[in-house]
């Protein structure tokens, strides 16, 4: 970041601030208050820190990512998260609702005023099929050793999982994991429903999941 402070007699000119090479930070609300980044300017960094070519080269899951004209301008963020449904809202564990861009449009690369929201830490991580990581069955499944079975598991939040039991087929495991897995979108939609943007909270009471290794 580029900080282009120029003194002229008394006065101070503050000129344009550059972030990533892309966002323009005009000066017009600060960055900073007691010392402490606020949030709307560090939202809008790591932001456009993800769209950076150093950090595409590091996580290929941001390879495409990008960010609208809009986005690039600091002002225009910050003057947008102060109207956006749970911007200003925090979880039952003290926690900021996050930044998404994907639940709107699913497989979304744009950072962008008409794509993103603000979402609970409990539903922005609700969608995450972990595709890249979890092998060659489908998403909830996994081969047992042991059992020489497959067993479905349901993720309800980070590090807590619930086993629904063990089963011949992938098919029937993943059977019973989407059945579990919709309802548990539902409860949360329905927990949510009066803080939700109402676009997130009618993608989640319909949502369904799909099972992408029907061949395996």
């Amino acid at each position: 970041m580029l900080n282009l402070d120029i003194n002229i007699g008394s006065d101070t000119v503050k000129q344009k601030r550059f972030v990533q090479g892309v966002g323009t930070n005009e000066m017009k609300y600060p960055s900073i208050c007691g010392g402490k980044i606020i949030r709307e300017y560090n939202l809008w960094r790591i932001m456009l820190y993800r769209c950076s070519t150093k950090h595409k080269a590091i996580n290929k899951a941001y390879a495409d990512a990008t960010c609208s004209e809009n986005f690039k301008s600091y002002s225009y963020f910050y003057e947008w998260c102060q109207t956006q449904t749970g911007f200003f809202t925090k979880d039952e564990n003290g926690r900021s609702w996050q930044l998404d861009k994907d639940i709107l449009v699913q497989g979304n690369k744009l950072y962008g005023e008409d794509t993103c929201v603000f979402l609970p830490p409990s539903i922005n991580c609700l969608l995450n099929t972990q595709k890249s990581k979890r092998g060659q069955y489908p998403v909830g499944v996994y081969w047992s050793k042991s059992e020489s079975k497959f067993r479905a598991q349901l993720s309800v939040k980070r590090g807590k999982r619930i086993m629904l039991g063990s089963y011949n087929t992938h098919q029937e495991a993943f059977s019973i994991y989407k059945i579990a897995k919709e309802a548990h979108i539902k409860s949360l939609a329905e927990k949510y429903k009066h803080q939700l943007d109402q676009r997130v909270y009618d993608f989640l009471v319909t949502y369904t999941v799909k099972n992408e290794f029907s061949e395996v």
